[in-house]
């Protein structure tokens, strides 16, 4: 339990709305661009392991759900890298930096030579750009979610902080239409050769227009304060230091509710097609509408969710959505494998109990670290817990259904990551309207006593 703000506490930004939609969409293109990769991959997987790996190769759909694992191991690494650096710098030059690496990486990926051309080599290439790709998403998140929650009002941070995550579905589900696009244009032996390269290559133009967008805004209102006082980051060794001494306890709070977003995330929206393809046999392109309907309708209600959170908090929300998703994961999945309907009606409910999660993490989780570590926080929290639980889901769901036959793992997973998220979700942190500025954890009896004295200098 937490108290209200103190009634004396100047809000932490105060942005002309013009300026505050900008942002929002500056945060929000990096996340679509990023999901856009992980769409056109995971919805092209059998089109890559046919064009890059060897020809009847008994496990090529597994080393391609592994070339999709291999980027996350890498986001540890970036968000090392990334999130201190971003402490100390800014986080608008950091984000303009992340965005052209990934969009490239992405592109590069749709122009690699068949195995039939160049080999081994073929596959080394795909491993080679996708680790340039984790390096880089390893601080895109944890700066796009800093960088909204602290443009965004914090009595409406989780309303704005929705749209990122409008972002993220956005992306990925401009992915997978692309792909069901090119799977209707083309006939398959088009789409073997050519048609899955088109939308990896469309990632260029889209990371242009991010970086055009980042480079027209200023850092946020809550770093600059804190580089005004000289209170920002000294070094990435003191910044690691602190983190690991002071808020060790936020840190394992995060990473179990990304155990729970992540899981969930990706063995739902990536994984699905594959799992579709495989245990009702659905083609292509059904296997691609079943997601595309259920995360279209998650789309719509993302604000209407992130502004309920506003008004009730987060807590309650996440309850709801941990507690529903372990009642109901097991009989959704068994009812989705029943028929193409059903996998759409099964999708949308678990996309539903999902969506209270997804519109909130990015109000939720800048608010767990203070300003001086808040990028490193989030970057290494959310990342290490998702390269080791959210970006091999489908590698170990795969896996285990091969081992044991049962189609039913996805369930399994995913209720065994709700109920880690269950556990931490009794140690979280209110931080509903609560204010991101100083170097104190937002919702704290000393973070109160902070933003009193920082509201006296006002």
């Amino acid at each position: 339990m937490t108290s209200a703000p103190p009634p004396a506490a100047r809000p932490q930004t105060d942005v002309p709305p013009s300026l505050l939609r900008r942002a929002i969409a500056a945060s929000a293109i990096g996340n679509a661009v990023e999901w856009f990769d992980y769409g056109i991959y995971a919805y092209g997987t059998t089109y890559i392991a046919a064009a890059l790996f060897p020809e009847h190769a008994t496990n090529a759909m597994i080393f391609t759900l592994l070339g999709f694992a291999v980027s996350f191991l890498m986001r540890p690494i970036g968000g090392l890298f990334w999130g201190p650096l971003g402490d100390k710098v800014g986080r608008k030059k950091v984000l303009a930096i992340t965005i052209i690496i990934m969009a490239a990486a992405t592109f590069c990926i749709g122009l690699l030579p068949s195995y039939t051309m160049i080999g081994i080599w073929a596959p080394v290439l795909l491993y080679t750009f996708r680790i340039i790709q984790g390096f880089s998403t390893g601080g895109e998140y944890g700066g796009a979610a800093t960088f909204m929650a602290e443009y965004a009002p914090d009595r409406r941070r989780g309303f704005y902080g929705s749209f990122l995550e409008v972002g993220t579905l956005a992306g990925f589900n401009g992915g997978a239409l692309l792909m069901l696009l090119m799977i209707g244009l083309t006939d398959d032996q088009q789409m073997h050769d050519w048609g899955w390269r088109v939308p990896f290559l469309v990632a260029g133009p889209l990371g242009i227009i991010g970086i055009y967008l980042r480079s027209k805004m200023e850092d946020t209102p809550v770093f600059q304060e804190l580089a005004e006082k000289g209170e920002e980051a000294d070094t990435g060794r003191q910044t690691l230091k602190e983190l690991f001494t002071r808020f060790w306890r936020p840190l394992l709070v995060l990473g179990g509710l990304v155990i729970a977003v992540n899981v969930i995330n990706y063995t739902l929206l990536s994984y699905t097609p594959t799992y579709l393809q495989s245990v009702i046999n659905l083609s292509d392109e059904h296997a691609l509408i079943v997601p595309i309907i259920g995360q279209l309708i998650m789309m719509l209600l993302l604000p209407l969710v992130g502004g309920l959170s506003d008004r009730v908090g987060r807590k309650p929300l996440w309850l709801f959505s941990l507690v529903g998703t372990i009642v109901l994961a097991y009989p959704m999945y068994r009812f989705m494998a029943t028929s193409f309907a059903s996998a759409i009606i099964a999708f949308t409910v678990l996309g539903l109990l999902y969506t209270p999660q997804l519109a909130t993490i990015s109000a939720t989780f800048p608010a767990m670290f203070p300003t001086h570590v808040r990028y490193a926080g989030l970057a290494l929290g959310y990342n290490i817990s998702t390269s080791l639980f959210g970006g091999t889901a489908g590698l170990v769901n795969e896996w285990l259904i091969g081992r044991t036959g049962d189609t039913l793992w996805p369930a399994y997973y995913t209720i065994g990551a709700c109920l880690v998220g269950l556990v931490c979700w009794f140690f979280m942190i209110e931080t509903k309207g609560q204010s991101l500025r100083g170097t104190q954890v937002p919702g704290t009896a000393e973070a109160h006593e902070e933003q009193a004295r920082l509201a006296g200098t006002h």
